[in-house]
């Protein structure tokens, strides 16, 4: 049976606009590696991401991830999404996820993120 990845993206993108970092944690492989522009050095493993996760979130207003697109890869997929951020004066984020899968978890995840201007 194939993975299909559409569904796997817009579910754990789903469980990021949630902020669930137990949910979240549960789509990556124990030993996974994630990288964004907050961590550029990287985060490696379950423990590493949810403390982060758990910062970044607290530190957050409310976003609303939405995927647009997907694309498989040799190992995994890459995924085009839009980010709006409840929060009037904020601009929207377009990013991109690479995702490298192991056993269906992720096991290497790199985003890169831009910011948008807000809708005039």
């Amino acid at each position: 049976m194939s993975l299909d990845i559409v569904d796997l993206n817009a579910r754990w993108l789903k469980a990021w606009s949630d902020k669930d970092v137990e949910r979240l944690v549960g789509f990556y492989a124990a030993d996974c590696r994630y990288f964004d522009p907050q961590v550029p050095q990287g985060l490696t493993g379950h423990e590493a991401l949810r403390a982060y996760l758990t910062g970044l979130f607290g530190a957050t207003p409310p976003m609303r991830y939405d995927p647009e697109e997907t694309w498989a890869t040799g190992d995994g997929f890459c995924g085009r999404w839009y980010c709006t951020i409840d929060n009037a004066d904020a601009p929207a984020m377009r990013g991109f996820d690479l995702v490298v899968l192991k056993d269906g978890k992720i096991a290497l995840n790199e985003v890169y993120v831009h910011m948008l201007a807000p809708a005039a």
